[in-house]
């Protein structure tokens, strides 16, 4: 594959994954949150009682915090063809937004918790296990981040066995 061709690739699958990442984020926080921290009733009659509350959801903080990180997305895929920045850069740029989606589901989500706990007197814990889904890929995403930016990093100091066994073994140390 074409480095060119390459970048495209990787700029398309970061933000589909980005934008996926944030569709379930706002699902998890105006639907599945809701619905299952007041079993028994309706997304409108949850919406009514925290209206009566003078509550609610906080559907314009979601969709901006959740936006921002897909119009980051978007940026970076057009700078990332634009510039002809290598591949590896590009992923390490999406794994990186992906690793920061736990801080911005928090931010994103802390209105609608708090009106929900205002609302019924429960607290503003996630009651959704899909929220774990969220979790998880932030997580593979840091780990996957690191593990590019290690290997990065040893290959373009000569890469190779005798290179990762040297430092492992220290400087001057034969073996």
């Amino acid at each position: 594959m074409t480095s060119h061709r390459s970048r495209i690739v990787v700029s398309v699958v970061g933000v589909l994954a980005v934008t996926l990442y944030a569709a379930l984020a706002a699902v998890q926080i105006l639907v599945l949150n809701p619905l299952a921290a007041a079993p028994g009733l309706t997304l409108d009659d949850i919406r009514a009682d925290m209206h009566g509350a003078n509550e609610s959801l906080g559907e314009e903080v979601v969709f901006l915090v959740l936006g921002l990180g897909v119009a980051l997305a978007v940026a970076i895929g057009i700078i990332v063809m634009l510039r002809s920045s290598p591949p590896r850069l590009a992923t390490l740029l999406f794994l990186a937004i992906l690793t920061m989606g736990v801080p911005a589901y928090f931010i994103a989500s802390f209105a609608a918790g708090m009106g929900l706990a205002d609302t019924y007197g429960i607290s503003g814990a996630d009651y959704s296990p899909w929220s774990r889904i969220l979790y998880i890929v932030s997580l593979g995403s840091f780990v996957a981040a690191v593990t590019l930016a290690v290997l990065t990093t040893l290959r373009g100091r000569g890469g190779g066995h005798a290179r990762m066994t040297e430092t492992a073994r220290g400087p001057g140390i034969r073996g």
